[in-house]
């Protein structure tokens, strides 16, 4: 893994009541970077960033942000120093205006010159939310709400963005337009970015390193381009073998005709 690590995550193990969801986990996201985790449902990954951004407090292990422990300190005390997360569903707040929630994702900052500014920028990303400006949050498409999320976690000035799963419930076509965005976020802002996601394909061509994580633990952990080479990968989450079976299928069937 190339650069140093804006955040680095030390064997921790986080449980909920007396069931361990994750494993002595142990993992790195180098600055500037896009990092997934990838995994089946229940496999710890949300966990994992709920861990990192303190509404989890794990009873084993350690978490470090540029260099400095942020392990059982408090959520709000983490996105000062740097850290914003965009949970699984979005938790837009529903009965505010768009305008509303951009502000909230502001709320720790002093800067008003500056707040205004990047909410004109959150508008060159996401310029259907400029259309909406006024209207509540509840009454945008699931796609314009995950825009509307992330656009507010950045309205913080986030180094490190935590993503869980941003194509929950998303067409094609939108989670293309998402993705494309969190690109452009990682390569114009410089923002780190560590990301959960279910669609392994998308999240393989987008982040540069990746970790695989099953029943709480990490067991693969490499370049996005060698994970994409890998037969498990390939059969396990990027559907090979059921594309393979598909078309002897369809083979033996043409054979049949015949």
């Amino acid at each position: 893994m190339d650069g140093a690590p804006i955040l680095k995550v030390s064997n921790i193990e986080s449980y909920y009541g007396p069931i361990m969801a994750i494993r002595g986990v142990s993992l790195e996201a180098p600055k500037g970077q896009i990092v997934t985790i990838l995994g089946a449902n229940g496999a710890g990954k949300t966990t994992i960033l709920k861990t990192i951004s303190g509404v989890l407090d794990p009873r084993k292990g350690s978490v470090e942000f540029e260099g400095q422990p942020i392990t059982r300190m408090e959520p709000n005390k983490i996105v000062e120093m740097g850290i914003a997360h965009v949970p699984e569903g979005r938790e837009v707040f529903p009965f505010l205006s768009v305008a509303e929630n951009l502000q909230m994702g502001s709320f720790l900052r002093k800067d008003s010159a500056g707040v205004a500014r990047d909410i004109e920028r959150i508008f060159e990303y996401f310029p259907r939310l400029k259309e909406r400006l006024a209207q509540p949050a509840v009454q945008l498409s699931g796609g314009e709400q995950q825009m509307l999320a992330i656009s507010r976690a950045l309205m913080s000035r986030p180094k490190l963005l935590l993503l869980d799963e941003p194509s929950l419930g998303l067409s094609p076509l939108l989670v293309k337009e998402i993705f494309s965005i969190i690109k452009r976020v990682n390569a114009e802002e410089g923002v780190s970015v560590l990301l959960v996601e279910q669609n392994a394909k998308i999240a393989l061509e987008t982040a540069h390193y990746g970790y695989v994580i099953e029943v709480g633990r990490v067991v693969m952990a490499d370049s996005c381009e060698r994970l994409m080479q890998s037969k498990d990968i390939q059969e396990f989450y990027l559907g090979a073998k059921e594309e393979s079976a598909r078309g002897e299928r369809r083979w033996k069937k043409k054979k049949t005709w015949r």
